[in-house]
């Protein structure tokens, strides 16, 4: 399963290029709020040493703020953009392609230099003189082929390079239970602010996200758990021959559960897995998502949600489906639905109020 995942997700992050409504208390809080700890226990004014830790838990120390950071993907590049920290990224894996970024940082994410078109090349990365490397998946290296071979510990240390993984995705498929709200993305961003001093902003961040997702758990307070209509991701980019289903430690799953509606393949444990067909017409979804990737014009977005919608009306196994018979689709991007980002608060939005207009009458 990982080769098909792992390049599943190459592609996703590369069109990225080219995953109170946090108040769950599910597992998907546990990396990014442990992940962390400082003095005045991540408040915009806590001070360093600062400390973080990998999935496996073995901890990072900052004595300072980095001052050369590269990322791994656009996404990381994109939490450090908006945290006002741009100017100290020096380069970036899986550039942002045109049109990915908000507007109010694409400029900026357009003159990071780019180091590799995906995994950045093992000698690239640790001569590039950075002191941070912000990592959006574990080891993305072990991809093969094409991916190239990533560094080992002792190669990021005796290059002056410490590391920083975003919980939320590196640490998904291992994570210890289902992942139901935005906790861990949160999590995420308020660890790059400890890290890099912006603790002020990111807090305004998660504040942001909190608030309009708690606007939708509020709309929704009223729809019982049986009739949460049951929502199926066709990433239509990852391939049509065999679909790849998001599982429930995926950040998909938290954005679909939060908008109110009931992954289909919530029972999967883990964050991708390629599924058949015939699975998904034995769950037979109310409404399915278009997960399209940025083509970066709306005209092209349009064309590529147009091709997947036929796909799933002309093809034999899911021309009869409930959501395609009843036209039931969801034109949203794959990026901002599994890639962890503040746009996944914006993206509940969208999904809650597709599915639910009477009641969520706000969308981004």
């Amino acid at each position: 399963m990982r080769s098909r995942v792992l390049c599943g997700m190459a592609a996703a992050v590369a069109l990225l290029v080219t995953g109170c409504g946090s108040s769950g208390g599910a597992a998907s809080g546990d990396a990014g709020a442990s992940a962390a700890a400082a003095p005045g226990g991540g408040a915009a004014g806590s001070a360093f040493p600062v400390k973080v830790a990998d999935c496996a838990g073995k901890e990072t120390v900052f004595d300072s703020a980095p001052k050369k950071i590269v990322t791994s993907n656009a996404s990381s590049l994109e939490m450090l953009l908006q945290l006002g920290a741009g100017d100290r990224v020096i380069g970036t894996g899986f550039p942002p392609g045109k049109g990915t970024l908000p507007a109010d940082i694409a400029d900026a994410g357009a003159k990071v230099p780019v180091l590799g078109d995906m995994v950045i090349p093992k000698e690239k990365l640790l001569g590039s003189g950075a002191d941070l490397y912000v990592e959006t998946f574990a080891d993305m290296g072990g991809m093969g082929g094409g991916m190239g071979t990533a560094p080992t510990a002792q190669e990021y240390q005796a290059a002056g390079i410490k590391r920083v993984f975003l919980h939320s995705t590196a640490c998904a498929a291992t994570a210890p239970a289902a992942v139901q709200d935005l906790t861990g993305v949160e999590g995420d961003i308020k660890s790059l602010g400890r890290v890099t001093g912006t603790s002020a902003k990111a807090d305004a961040l998660v504040a942001d996200m909190e608030k309009k997702v708690g606007a939708v758990q509020t709309a929704l307070a009223g729809v019982a758990a049986d009739q949460r209509p049951g929502y199926f991701f066709f990433d239509f980019d990852a391939g049509t021959k065999q679909p790849m289903a998001v599982g429930n430690r995926q950040v998909a799953n938290a954005v679909i559960t939060l908008a109110g509606a009931r992954n289909v393949f919530g029972d999967v444990d883990g964050d991708f897995k390629p599924v058949s067909w015939e699975d998904v017409v034995a769950k037979n979804p109310d409404w399915i998502q278009l997960a399209v990737r940025n083509r970066g014009s709306d005209a092209e977005n349009k064309k590529a949600f147009d091709d997947a919608e036929k796909f799933l009306r002309d093809f034999p196994a899911t021309k009869g489906l409930k959501a395609v018979q009843e036209g039931h689709f969801v034109r949203v991007g794959s990026e901002v639905t599994t890639i962890a980002g503040t746009r996944n608060a914006d993206t509940v939005q969208q999904i809650a109020h597709t599915l639910f207009p009477d009641q969520v009458k706000d969308a981004q």
